[in-house]
């Protein structure tokens, strides 16, 4: 797939996440021809230790997520849904579109684009794949590949009401400044545990999903003087 020229990259403009991610985050290709490495890997046990233990022996298994980066007048943000309420798993969670490795999936990269298109319509001649983050290990077992994407102009969306209650996006201005990020404590199962949250407007952004937009910030944006 071709990659779109870089514009005049602006700060937090498309380009400009563009030209930050090469060579640092891994391609698709890199990561297809090198699938039997193991990536370095972020995690729920992070900031919860504790839960390493009580999950040690469990298979992680295999998923993958879509980052969305959409631009509008120069300026980028990212893609979310606000998942289902009537869903047995995350219900009313505000996540990526994404989900488990189907063993019709030759890799990673084609599970985060199915999916994109089984929840949100998104057809993959419209998303130019920027690279993966390291991977994300969740509490409940699994181990989510994300791949950061830049969309094309010309794009649809069209969400699946069984799964997705609502399509927003969130500057990336605000999600890549750590004055935005708080921590918080929930007890899940009897366990109390932190996590990240990223409020916005009404929105509330957290767990995984603001796990992984941290990654992306320490990968890409940690330089930067907004921290």
């Amino acid at each position: 797939m071709a990659l779109v020229q870089d514009k005049e990259a602006d700060p937090f403009s498309a380009a400009d996440l563009r030209r930050r991610a090469r060579g640092v985050l891994r391609s698709p290709e890199q990561r297809i021809a090198r699938a039997h490495d193991v990536p370095s890997v972020r995690s729920d046990y992070q900031l919860n230790p504790q839960l390493e233990a009580l999950t040690r022996g469990v298979r992680k298994r295999p998923a993958a997520v879509l980052i969305p980066v959409i631009e509008r007048a120069g300026c980028a943000s990212i893609l979310f849904t606000q998942r289902s309420a009537h869903l047995n798993a995350h219900a009313g969670q505000i996540s990526f579109p994404g989900g488990k490795k189907e063993p019709g999936d030759a890799n990673l990269a084609e599970t985060a684009l199915r999916e994109a298109r089984e929840e949100i319509g998104l057809a993959a001649e419209y998303i130019e794949m920027v690279g993966f983050l390291d991977d994300y290990i969740m509490s409940t077992g699994y181990r989510i590949s994300p791949l950061v994407a830049i969309l094309r102009e010309g794009y649809s969306l069209r969400p699946d009401r069984n799964e997705v209650s609502e399509i927003f996006d969130v500057p990336l201005s605000h999600l890549m400044n750590l004055q935005n990020y708080e921590m918080h404590t929930r007890e899940f199962s009897g366990v109390k545990r932190l996590f990240y949250a990223i409020p916005y407007g009404n929105r509330f952004i957290w767990g995984a999903t603001a796990g992984m937009l941290r990654n992306l910030y320490d990968w890409l944006y940690v330089t930067d003087s907004n921290s």
